[in-house]
């Protein structure tokens, strides 16, 4: 009889990151080829036990009334973690639309009277819900639904310590008793012995807000010999709607000049492409969903294809090294950042390298600034003084017309809006076959009719377009990377009916049209 597909088999007993669950969970009795399921009847050895913390009934050292750091697990080795539960605070559930916990509480793990932990990182995040934006997630390793569940196995030869730590103006007491989760217990398999090559579960949290032009963003820095298991993603362009996806992740194995494994694009890189999709998309080993104001958040767990190191890895998000050049100009100038962060889950033999320190709470939360802010838009003093009539930002939000005397207007008849361009300008109307703007004007005018163009991301080898008012062509336009301006003398006869279509036509068949700023201006002004 076939296996069912949700069975997990394991290929060699001997694995032991993923399998290692397996294998401790039935006794050690699964063999070559065996699924968890066919394991179950076997009768094998080790005791099951489990930590409470948090909750009345544990003691009050175990509870946030007494201070802001708890110890929630102490246990004698050897031993491996095979689940960890924490419970939603209390106020989270009397007060949903007020309260949510966020990164100010903090989650450690020493393995052996280590003095440095082998985990540290926002909780929330640690089970690839950032910031606790997520009301719910169901993966294959962690799930989140009235409550945080992790189920990598944790093994451990002396001990295991788990704590928590709130970083915040509520003193400890009542208060914040009822803002902290409200119960954890921890699950331990007991075994007698672990085998030599069985490694120590490390996780690792870092943000930054980096000008990925001018150098990469660094995930992990690795010492020792280990293998990398999964990481969560999140990536923000702070004030401004949108995001690149075109940064690589590569992976440095033991002092590589030239990563030996680099994914081209963020979203390939969890198995999507063309940007992520519209829609959240979260699956068991890996997936996305929006997070925290027009950014992305992404999860991927390397399990058969877990990365391994024998001296060193490390792991960092930036452009590839024959990427368009236009992305380290324009991501490396002051206002286009961006903002990412990470969690990343390893195994590795001890000691391990140090962390970075874990920035204050504040320093955690995302970036909070405006586009609105950011961009430079001209005056209507300006404008004026240059004899526009119409000065029209093509996908920008919130309002496209930035100014318009009466009887001039444009209307987008055919292109989507993208705002994931870098500034000053970061808008565009765009469209696979042709963009198409409709212009109203007083009937007879004349005028010039300006249009900027800019290709910052070089798209599919650079974009290649064609100019038309109605049907008549008025050039093709190609090597914008830097932006270029088109300027259109417009007769009276073009304006005889009070309107004219301006067509973006695309030429490249693997690219698109794209147009960001389009101007009236009136003739006798323009020729000054």
């Amino acid at each position: 009889m076939a296996p069912h597909p949700a069975i997990i088999r394991v290929a060699c007993p001997t694995v032991y990151t993923l399998s290692v669950l397996l294998w401790l969970g039935v006794g050690g009795n699964i063999t070559s080829g065996q699924s968890i399921f066919d394991a179950l009847p076997h009768l094998g050895q080790g005791k099951t036990v489990a930590e409470n913390g948090l909750w009345i009934e544990t003691p009050l050292d175990r509870q946030f009334r007494q201070s802001k750091e708890v110890t929630i697990a102490e246990v004698q080795g050897p031993g491996v973690i095979t689940m960890i539960h924490f419970a939603l605070p209390q106020r989270m559930v009397a007060q949903p639309d007020k309260y949510r916990l966020g990164r100010e509480l903090a989650i450690r793990a020493f393995w052996d009277n280590e003095t440095t932990p082998s985990v540290e990182c926002p909780l929330v995040d640690f089970f690839c819900d950032p910031m606790g934006e997520r009301e719910s997630l169901d993966t294959l390793m962690v799930n989140k639904k009235r409550g945080w569940n992790a189920y990598f196995p944790m093994p451990f030869r002396k001990s295991a310590k788990l704590t928590l730590s709130y970083d915040g103006p509520v003193e400890p007491g009542q208060e914040l008793w009822e803002l902290m989760p409200c119960y954890s217990y921890v699950m331990v398999r007991k075994v007698e012995e672990l085998p030599a090559n069985v490694g120590y579960f490390h996780a690792q949290w870092r943000q930054q807000l980096i000008n990925l032009g001018k150098e990469d963003y660094v995930s992990l820095d690795a010492r020792g010999k280990g293998k990398f298991v999964g990481w969560n993603v999140t990536i923000r362009l702070p004030g401004q709607p949108g995001y690149p996806v075109d940064e690589n992740e590569k992976f440095y194995v033991d002092g590589e000049e030239t990563p030996s494994i680099e994914f081209q694009g963020l979203e390939d890189s969890f198995g999507f492409s063309w940007g992520f999709p519209p829609e959240e998309s979260t699956f068991l080993r890996t997936g996305w969903f929006p997070f925290h104001k027009d950014g992305a958040a992404a999860y991927r767990f390397f399990l058969e294809d877990s990365i391994s190191f024998d001296r060193s890895l490390k792991v960092t998000i930036g452009f590839g090294a024959n990427e368009h050049p236009t992305f380290r100009s324009r991501f490396g100038k002051p206002g286009n950042e961006l903002e990412l962060s990470t969690t990343v889950y390893w195994y590795q033999s001890e000691p391990h390298a140090p962390f970075p320190a874990l920035s204050p709470a504040e320093q955690r939360r995302p970036t909070e600034r405006s586009w609105k802010d950011m961009e430079n838009l001209p005056t209507s003093e300006a404008l004026q003084s240059r004899g526009v009539k119409l000065h029209f930002r093509c996908g920008r939000p919130e309002n496209e017309t930035i100014f318009a005397v009466p009887w001039y207007a444009a209307e987008v008849k055919q292109g989507f809006a993208y705002t994931g361009w870098p500034f000053p300008v970061f808008h565009t109307r765009a469209h696979e076959k042709e963009v198409q703007i409709s212009l109203t004007v007083p009937t007879g005018r004349t005028g010039i009719l300006r249009l900027y163009m800019i290709d910052p991301d070089h798209f599919m080898g650079g974009r290649h377009q064609e100019v038309f008012i109605g049907d008549t062509s008025f050039g093709e336009i190609r090597d914008f990377d830097d932006g270029r301006w088109l300027e259109i003398p417009v007769d009276a006869s073009m304006t005889s009916a009070g309107s004219l279509l301006v067509r973006i036509v695309n030429r490249n068949p693997r690219s698109n049209a794209v147009v960001s700023i389009l101007e009236w201006v009136e003739a006798a002004a323009s020729n000054r």
